[in-house]
């Protein structure tokens, strides 16, 4: 059964000895991985989230009820090895990926609907429309693919020139974005592998998410830039302002309305970030994995609950709710 922190108290900080980062204490905190978590996602509307642990394959949890809906196996006997994970955005269909192989999964059901292996380079990450009708697979040899599972058609996007880091899809399907190693990100059309736009980078691309409304992409690379760009014009927004020289990006997902970003990386931090001019608006620290020295945690997935509450999944196995501050 999972079980609750309740917000209990508020830790202080007196005299001259540093608060050593920002005062986080979760509303809440669910347990969904005894041991740890090797990836995770959450779905548009907070509504659901899915967990790959060391010993307990993947598990897909009911997070307004707190409840265990499915547990999956991708390689049946042994320990799991599952490291991508996404739902569309409709929470119709989840694809899992390890370095070799990824699966489709229908969340009416429980089902798997399909097994793939990747016999050219390792998969780096993977992501599904809604319905399932396009899966898109990003590979260490640079290649993005792009397959239909019920039709078979299959497009290879040959864009970048090394290593792909991160991809995301348009919950129709028809539009790709892929970051990699040659310090580029693409918005390319899945119908045709034409590219839309080209957002450069002066290091290479780790993390890029798109906004589920057709807005916005977030586009992150391994030293300093973290940029919003309009999809429809392929402008810079903005450039996410922050102190330090270097912060690296492990999530990221838009509010609906499309005034917020949030984002997560492996140092335990949460950030809530203004989508116009890239002011970070608050921080917390999720709980760090037990036995870690030094105590980290990355945070793998985040959400927006609604206008008052966001919520996380971290290497830790903890899923927390946090209050945004009014």
């Amino acid at each position: 059964m999972p079980y609750v922190f309740k917000h209990l108290s508020l830790i202080l900080c007196f005299g001259l000895i540093a608060c050593g980062g920002p005062i986080s204490v979760p509303d809440s905190a669910n347990r969904h991985a005894e041991d740890g978590a090797y990836a995770a996602d959450i779905s548009a509307d907070a509504s659901l989230s899915i967990v790959s642990s060391i010993t307990g394959g993947i598990e897909v949890w009911d997070l307004t009820a707190s409840e265990k809906k499915y547990t999956w196996s991708h390689q049946g006997e042994g320990n799991n090895t599952i490291a991508n994970i996404h739902i569309a955005a409709d929470n119709s269909y989840v694809v899992t990926s390890d370095r070799e192989a990824f699966a489709l999964w229908n969340l009416l059901t429980g089902d798997p609907e399909g097994f793939w292996r990747i016999d050219e380079s390792s998969i780096r990450d993977v992501a599904v429309s809604n319905n399932g009708r396009g899966i898109l697979v990003a590979r260490g040899n640079g290649k993005v693919m792009f397959f239909e599972p019920v039709t078979g058609r299959r497009l290879e996007f040959l864009g970048h020139q090394e290593k792909v880091n991160s991809i995301d899809i348009s919950p129709n399907g028809f539009y790709a974005l892929s970051g990699g190693n040659d310090y580029v990100a693409y918005l390319w059309d899945t119908r045709t592998g034409q590219v839309i736009h080209r957002f450069t980078h002066s290091s290479r691309v780790t993390k890029v998410t798109l906004d589920d409304q057709g807005r916005f992409a977030f586009t992150a690379d391994s030293k300093r830039d973290a940029r919003v760009w309009d999809l429809q014009t392929g402008e810079e927004v903005s450039n996410l302002r922050y102190i330090q020289r270097q912060k690296i990006f492990s999530a990221a997902a838009f509010s609906e309305d499309g005034k917020y970003l949030l984002t997560g990386s492996p140092s335990r931090r949460l950030n809530l970030w203004d989508v116009q001019d890239g002011s970070e608006i608050n921080e917390w620290k999720v709980a760090p994995r037990e036995g870690s020295k030094p105590q980290s945690a990355v945070v793998y997935a985040v959400g927006f609950v609604n206008d008052n509450q966001i919520v996380s999944e971290s290497s830790s196995g903890l899923a927390e709710i946090w209050s945004i501050p009014e």
